[in-house]
């Protein structure tokens, strides 16, 4: 009898479903993302993996859809830095209509930042780097179905759709390009010099991972800290098709991969990949982000563990209380 291995479960990720980043200074932070990128805050919380209080905010679209996230651990008060380099995810590729990189470019020059026009895949696109030194491009797309924020200082016909590419450092990608086609339900779709294009589920807008070639690069930094993206998600249907990557992707020899974490409005696991980059796969409560705020109020409070709460003025004397 032939033995046919199963297809990978991996299969079953659509897309993305949030980037986190290591930023600095909280209310700097929230400002970029609500007043300069014109994202809505969705939820204000804080990390808990560890025994100092961090500041965890989710910004994206109005209800925070898959694939519109973008996640902040402000550092300032930790003193902790990452150091940027291969090894990690390297730039965040955001959706905006094609029309409407005219008007990002002076946006985003009357506000102070230095922009680069470049073009990447044949899309072209607005490089720049945030206030926390984090590599942010804006990217021209034709076609994107996604529902913007539409009541920010962004109007809705110019306004980011989402995540559109997740660009990742590598030294070399012969491993990676297994993990990716093996064991992540991925496939590679263009090259462009020393950069390579994967993509999953259907293809197109907020499914793709770019991988930029850098042998020579020093690796960066692995820990959640100031200045460098910590990990991208990927957004997974279901627990059991996430138990079942998990328990496909370690019989692989992948064993670098964590025991789900309930995040409070997803479930994670991570795994280590072979370019060093950390990566997700997520499932999203349901109700998500609306299961403690209603949609009008959506990251207005700062939602804490009980443990916590009793200690609430102590803590934001500590982390510092953010406007807005």
């Amino acid at each position: 009898m032939k033995f046919e291995a199963p297809e990978s479960p991996s299969r079953a990720l659509s897309g993305h479903h949030h980037v986190t980043t290591g930023t600095g200074n909280p209310q700097e932070d929230f400002d970029f993302h609500t007043k300069a990128l014109g994202l809505r805050c969705v939820k204000r919380t804080l990390f808990y993996d560890g025994a100092t209080p961090v500041y965890h905010f989710y910004y994206g679209n109005n209800l925070g859809d898959e694939g519109t996230l973008l996640t902040t651990f402000p550092m300032a008060h930790t003193g902790v830095r990452a150091r940027e380099g291969s090894g990690q995810v390297r730039h965040i590729d955001l959706s905006v209509p094609a029309t409407s990189l005219n008007y990002w470019k002076a946006r985003l020059h009357s506000m102070g930042f230095e922009v680069n026009e470049a073009e990447h895949f044949g899309e072209r696109r607005l490089e720049f780097r945030s206030p926390h030194n984090i590599r942010h491009n804006l990217v021209g797309v034709d076609a994107d179905p996604r529902t913007a924020h539409w009541s920010g200082p962004v109007p809705a016909e110019h306004m980011i759709r989402g995540t559109h590419a997740i660009g990742v450092s590598a030294r070399e990608m012969e491993l990676m390009s297994e993990f990716l086609e093996v064991a992540w339900g991925s496939r590679l779709v263009d090259t462009d010099g020393n950069r390579m294009r994967y993509e999953m589920g259907a293809g197109g807008t907020g499914t793709f991972t770019d991988f930029v070639i850098e042998p020579n690069l020093q690796p960066g930094s692995w820990t959640v800290g100031e200045g460098a993206i910590h990990h991208t998600a990927y957004d997974c249907p279901d627990r059991e098709t996430q138990d079942a990557i998990k328990f496909y992707v370690e019989g692989l020899g992948y064993t670098d991969f964590s025991d789900v974490k309930d995040r409070g409005y997803f479930d994670s696991i991570y795994v280590r990949t072979p370019s060093g980059a950390l990566f997700e796969a997520t499932v999203s409560h349901d109700p998500s982000f609306l299961c403690d705020e209603p949609e009008d109020s959506l990251g207005t409070a700062l939602m804490i563990s009980p443990q916590i709460e009793a200690n609430r003025e102590e803590v934001l004397a500590f982390i510092g209380e953010v406007k807005g």
